[in-house]
């Protein structure tokens, strides 16, 4: 008994460090959010509980906060279409790409690990007018490049100025956000795809299965779980982004690219804490349905 116990004490202390790490920095700041959600801000300073009013105000009058979610499904929508489909037709290429793949593999990997701060200032200066320069030569480096290509006529009224149109800028972002994060897809894909054993395939060929039928009845089936994953880190990173809006636009213009954090980070700057704790835990609230959602729907998939 004694022998029992003190292994028990010696396995939960390997966990003990990482455990109170989490209680840290996870566990006590939603308790902590969750009772400043219930809170308002005085004029002293101070805070008061008034209850649920921050929620019903969110869900009854802040008709800014709801534009927010819809830009961010905006944009998540595009990454989980544009994106991701992009990823998976990477994924099979490189797949198939024996002496290569090593090579895609990393060039694919640099965007998703480098800064948001960095890729959003980047795509800035290529989107912006150039200051300082007489009309018309005063468009943006991309805008240029699309003239060049003769592409003007179909695509210059986008690329004129996309970040300071409201018709254009959300897209905008939507598009650099893809162009960044569809190697974190790929990645994911691939790894799928190399799990899929080969025995398979030259089965189908034998039996004269074409390349359709092999993609449609034995790779997406197989890979339908990671694709399952993919999507929903897809919404889960998507509607949470940040920094490259930040960068792009900080939310303009005229708030045409807010998105749900931009919106409770500036509610944070104002000192309203406890109306952005309740805008957090919305918000946290959307990704879990949307998430159990979709888990939902891969169950189902899989058992028909």
């Amino acid at each position: 008994m004694k022998t029992l116990k003190r292994d028990y004490f010696i396995n939960f202390s390997f966990i003990l460090p990482a455990l109170i790490i989490f209680s840290l920095f996870y566990i006590y700041p939603f308790i902590n959010i969750f009772f400043l959600s219930f809170t308002g801000n005085e004029l002293s300073g101070g805070t008061k509980f008034v209850g649920w009013e921050n929620f019903r105000q969110i869900f009854t009058e802040d008709k800014e906060w709801w534009n927010s979610v819809w830009h961010a499904g905006y944009i998540t929508f595009w990454a989980l279409t544009f994106q991701n489909f992009l990823a998976l037709v990477l994924a099979l290429c490189v797949d198939r790409a024996v002496k290569t793949g090593r090579i895609y593999r990393v060039l694919f990997f640099i965007l998703p690990i480098l800064s948001e701060i960095i890729i959003g200032l980047f795509w800035r200066t290529l989107l912006s007018p150039i200051k300082g320069v007489a009309a018309p030569l005063n468009i943006s480096p991309v805008h240029r490049l699309v003239n060049m290509l003769g592409l003007g006529p179909f695509l210059g009224t986008f690329f004129s100025n996309p970040l300071n149109n409201p018709k254009t800028a959300l897209t905008a972002v939507a598009l650099v956000h893809c162009w960044k994060g569809f190697g974190w897809g790929f990645v994911i894909l691939l790894a799928g795809l190399q799990t899929i054993p080969e025995e398979l395939y030259e089965a189908a060929r034998i039996d004269g299965a074409g390349l359709f039928q092999r993609f449609f009845k034995i790779t997406l089936p197989l890979l339908m779980p990671v694709i399952v994953l993919v999507i929903i880190l897809t919404i889960l990173g998507t509607m949470q982004v940040f920094a490259l809006i930040m960068a792009l636009t900080r939310g303009g213009p005229a708030g045409y690219t807010e998105v749900p954090v931009i919106r409770i980070f500036n509610h944070l700057t104002q000192y309203k804490i406890g109306y952005a704790s309740a805008e957090g835990l919305v918000l946290g609230l959307i990704l879990i349905i949307v998430s159990f959602t979709f888990m939902q729907l891969s169950r189902r998939v899989k058992q028909t």
